[in-house]
């Protein structure tokens, strides 16, 4: 069983930034890929940037890249969303998720309970 929990979700202003942590316990966490999803209102949730159990690969959807950085700290267990230049469109409750099982197979079989991010103009 692995529980994650994030944190680190407010208010901001438009042009500023946060930092959101997801930590993670129950489970070895280098054996975790995790991956940060947001959910607006009246959208779907959606993938936002994702991490490899090594670090060594990152992926972030097109409207994020250049100001969102995802990284991890294994020896913490927790992995990190920089999140720089925020606009009014990043508000959303935001997610991270793990892939516990290195098959091959991307399958996100753990949640957080999600944490507030309001940009506000």
């Amino acid at each position: 069983q692995v529980q994650l929990v994030e944190s680190g979700g407010g208010l901001v202003q438009v042009g500023g930034s946060l930092r959101l942590s997801c930590a993670a316990s129950g489970r070895t966490f280098s054996s975790l890929a995790i991956s940060w999803f947001r959910q607006a209102p009246g959208k779907e949730r959606s993938i936002v940037a994702g991490i490899s159990r090594s670090g060594t690969s990152t992926y972030y959807v097109d409207s994020v890249k250049g100001r969102f950085t995802i990284s991890r700290d294994n020896a913490k267990n927790t992995v990190y969303l920089q999140m720089n230049s925020l606009k009014p469109e990043d508000t959303a409750v935001y997610y991270c998720a793990a892939d516990s099982i290195p098959n091959g197979r991307t399958e996100y079989d753990y949640w957080g309970q999600g944490t507030q991010v309001t940009v506000s103009s």
